[in-house]
């Protein structure tokens, strides 16, 4: 079985931006719960969506560009996660991290690029048809599509990388688990349009995942020394004890 061993500096920098994530997700859905009835605000008529928006137009876009800074930060966060896991398994951790970031700051820059001007538009009269039109468009195209669909499934599937990875080595039981209950509730939230139930459960994955986060961040800032962890294998390439690469004409 090969191992490799987890750097202290890699752990403490990956905890910090899982610590970072959590925090601006948390700040970030409070202040846009209180000032912009968010996301139940998203079940009313779009008219009164453009109405309540425009009444708090600085703050709910200041408080959407702290959300999307929060998923920004599951790109770097899955690199360094990744760094510490190796192997194709890593690289899976990596990418759908970055996939993830992606996909969510597609489906929250809407509030910062387009609905400004739907919701002027929305003023007028003879543009207001228009104008809600398009809200509705992007917001199934860009929000219910993008932003949340794919959000909901690669968020699920980074956290269930990320316990695969480190549960055997640092992650105790009541940790892995908790992370798999997260992303199971999380991904729930894809059955919203079909399942009115499902937005409640798809809420509380969240809370949890994000004080799941912590609580990992707090695990890796307890790395003190090089911590041996299972690293998954390509068939050329296999980790040494020290986390440099070695070739390998045999399979493990």
């Amino acid at each position: 079985m090969h191992h490799r061993t987890i750097d202290p500096k890699t752990a403490h920098v990956a905890g910090t931006t899982l610590v970072l994530a959590s925090t601006l997700a948390i700040a970030g859905f409070t202040a846009l719960g209180s000032v912009f009835s968010y996301p139940q605000i998203l079940q009313e008529p779009t008219a009164d969506i453009l109405t309540l928006f425009r009444l708090h137009q600085a703050a709910v876009m200041s408080w959407f560009g702290v959300l999307m800074i929060g998923a920004a930060l599951m790109a770097p966060a899955g690199i360094w996660i990744g760094r510490m896991a190796g192997g194709t398994l890593g690289r899976g951790i990596a990418a759908v991290g970055i996939a993830a970031a992606v996909v969510q700051i597609a489906g929250l820059q809407r509030w910062l690029t387009l609905v400004p001007a739907i919701s002027s538009d929305a003023m007028d009269p003879t543009r207001q048809f228009g104008a809600e039109h398009r809200f509705e468009l992007w917001h199934t195209v860009l929000g219910t599509g993008v932003g949340e669909t794919g959000g909901y499934t690669l968020t699920a599937l980074f956290t269930v990388l990320v316990v695969h990875a480190l549960r055997r080595s640092l992650l105790p039981s009541w940790l892995a688990i908790t992370g798999l209950v997260a992303a199971a509730l999380i991904a729930t939230g894809v059955a919203v349009p079909l399942i009115h139930g499902a937005s409640l459960t798809n809420f509380a994955g969240y809370i949890l995942w994000c004080a799941w986060l912590l609580a990992v961040a707090a695990t890796l800032f307890r790395v003190r020394t090089a911590t041996p962890v299972q690293a998954a294998t390509d068939p050329e390439i296999g980790p040494t004890t020290t986390g440099r690469t070695r070739t390998s004409g045999a399979r493990p």
